[in-house]
């Protein structure tokens, strides 16, 4: 079991090991960025049709989350908000970026977006600001990867 698993198994939203969860698997693009790539199911649905947005708050959260995690920081969310764009309709994928706007020690702003994945429509957009509460040894990092 690696670092992530010991961590992060039940996570609603990136657990491997939760059963009702979303089993999301981030990662970090060239530029730095987070990302992942979520189809919604009916299991998700709010609406007839339409993804609960519950859940599309919960992928951005973790998306803006992850972006320190990945790179060995441990971080909380202090406060975040959402502004919901379109409907995201059930079956269909969107790709989660999240990205840092700044940063100042233990504290960062994040920016992240859900957009369709097939033709780039924006679904909902947020802004995050998170406090870092530590770091991962080398070993630990190198066991995410």
């Amino acid at each position: 079991m690696n670092l992530f698993e010991r961590n992060a198994n039940h996570c609603f939203v990136c657990g491997p090991r939760n059963a009702s969860g979303l089993r999301v698997r981030f990662t970090l693009n060239s530029e730095g960025h987070c990302q992942a790539i979520w189809t919604s199911s009916q299991d998700y649905m709010g609406y007839d049709g339409v993804t609960h947005g519950g859940i599309l708050f919960s992928l951005l959260d973790d998306v803006m989350a992850n972006l320190f995690f990945l790179q060995g920081e441990v971080c909380v969310t202090a406060k975040a908000e959402i502004r919901f764009r379109n409907p995201l309709q059930i079956g269909e994928s969107v790709l989660l970026q999240s990205k840092l706007v700044s940063r100042r020690r233990n504290l960062a702003v994040i920016d992240a977006s859900a957009t369709r994945e097939h033709d780039g429509l924006l679904i909902a957009s947020s802004t995050g600001h998170f406090m870092i509460t530590g770091k991962l040894s080398a070993d630990q990092l190198s066991q995410l990867h």
